[in-house]
């Protein structure tokens, strides 16, 4: 069998797959049409044992998803029930309402906040008589539009196959199949059965292209523990100034906006603590409520830096009206990667715009500075505290170096920090901070 091109693939899709994202046509574009700013009507449901302010919150902040995706809000629904109906989320009934209420506004499309199954989407379309998505959807289409780096073009395209691939539907089209004989027989194969074939193929070899990445930074994260460097990942909401702290520390000159999810890629660089302390600094992908899991489960390759590291700096908006829900979702999210047990230190940035606000944070939370990544106001203070939270995770030795192994006297000052060093009749008396691996290899010059 003769494999398809990526090119024949997406051509295809275009046409095949056409309605599934509302106008998406093909992996790895957007969602929504930008060529006009599409007018949306936005829903959402509190649920049982959920406070209205927590819908509230998630509402406004799937507002601004929405503008950043290209389109405009135009009116939003709010609906109260026990559990969500198993056909359309909302009823019949809210959806004959959201309907007229669309109507009235001419609105284009209608996004749920809350995550539709492919059944509730394609019922409440009919209902709706537009296109109905959800929260999902919205970040997919503003990951598509910001990905730039090959990974995270691969990774966007994959959680949008990911996505796409239950809500594929019928084009009415059938084939027969070329040939004769025993089991070649038969009614032939559905447009939705080439067009699932196709998508799985295609999710397979993405799969396989993020397998091969994930391989080259385990590489070269072993290749990095080898130099004894640490690495501190920088987490934190979307928008809450992580890329502008990585460039005021150490002139990354990555990309800031005043947007979400300016930017996907992982950057790293290298910054040397007031200590002396080389380490490995990692902004990272920003987290909101409700993170798909298709997406993190696509970012895996990405992520793995928080995994990896030896501390995280949470930044925290200090100014953001709802701090702690912010908290709770990147915490949520460090807990579905497994790094919710890695030591934590938080940054509460923006104490520019309002200092007690961003103070009355610090006194919330342990091993917490308020600093400005704008102005540089507290950076200070949060690099003494990286480099003392690091070097918790060493210990002082005392070595004896008899004074014809100066090579082992090079190794404990390429292994670590070398504090003291005292001539003395036979050789050297060191006192060195060592990482663990590095105390096992200098073993025999202990005393003690």
């Amino acid at each position: 069998m003769i494999e398809e091109s990526d090119q024949e693939f997406q051509s295809q899709a275009d046409e095949s797959h056409r309605g599934a994202f509302g106008e998406y046509g093909g992996t790895a574009k957007g969602l929504i049409d930008r060529s006009f700013r599409e007018r949306i009507v936005l829903a959402a449901v509190t649920l049982e044992k959920v406070e209205g302010e927590e819908t509230e919150a998630s509402l406004q902040e799937l507002a601004l998803l929405v503008d950043t995706a290209g389109a405009d809000p135009v009116a939003q629904i709010v609906q109260n029930r026990q559990v969500p109906d198993r056909t359309t989320y909302v009823g019949r009934g809210k959806a004959e309402e959201i309907r007229q209420v669309s109507d009235s506004l001419d609105a284009d499309t209608v996004v749920f906040d809350n995550e539709l199954t492919p059944a509730q989407q394609g019922n409440l379309e009919k209902i709706l008589k537009r296109s109905a998505l959800d929260r999902t959807a919205v970040i997919l289409d503003i990951f598509a539009q910001n990905a730039s780096s090959p990974e995270g073009k691969t990774q966007v395209e994959l959680a949008q196959l990911r996505y796409l691939l239950p809500r594929l539907r019928r084009s009415g089209h059938a084939f027969s199949q070329q040939g004769g004989g025993i089991g070649t027989r038969g009614p032939g194969e559905t447009q939705l059965e080439v067009d699932r074939r196709r998508l799985m193929r295609r999710i397979s070899k993405l799969e396989s292209n993020l397998k091969q990445l994930k391989k080259n930074r385990a590489t070269q994260s072993k290749s990095r523990k080898r130099t004894n460097n640490h690495a501190v990942a920088i987490v934190g909401y979307t928008n809450a100034g992580k890329s502008t702290l990585l460039n005021s520390l150490t002139n990354a000159g990555v990309l800031v906006e005043d947007r979400l999810f300016a930017t996907l890629d992982a950057t790293t660089r290298r910054l040397q603590l007031p200590g002396g302390e080389k380490v490995y600094l990692t902004d990272t992908v920003g987290f909101v409520r409700k993170l798909p899991h298709q997406l993190v489960e696509a970012f895996t390759s990405t992520l793995d830096v928080v995994i990896d590291a030896d501390l995280l700096i949470h930044v925290v908006d200090s100014s953001d009206p709802d701090p702690k829900g912010s908290i709770e979702a990147v915490h949520s999210v460090l807990r579905e990667i497994g790094a919710d047990g890695i030591t934590q230190i938080y940054a509460f940035n923006k104490a520019d715009l309002d200092e007690s606000a961003a103070q009355r944070l610090v006194r919330q939370e342990q091993d917490a500075v308020a600093v400005s990544a704008a102005t540089g106001e507290g950076l200070e203070d949060l690099l003494k505290m990286i480099g003392d939270h690091l070097r918790e995770l060493s210990q002082i030795i005392e070595l004896f170096i008899p004074y014809d192994r100066g090579d082992v006297l090079a190794k404990a000052h390429r292994e670590g920090q070398v504090l003291e060093e005292i001539p003395e009749e036979k050789g050297w008396k060191v006192f060195a901070r060592l990482e663990k691996s590095s105390v096992g290899r200098l073993e025999e010059f202990m005393r003690g």
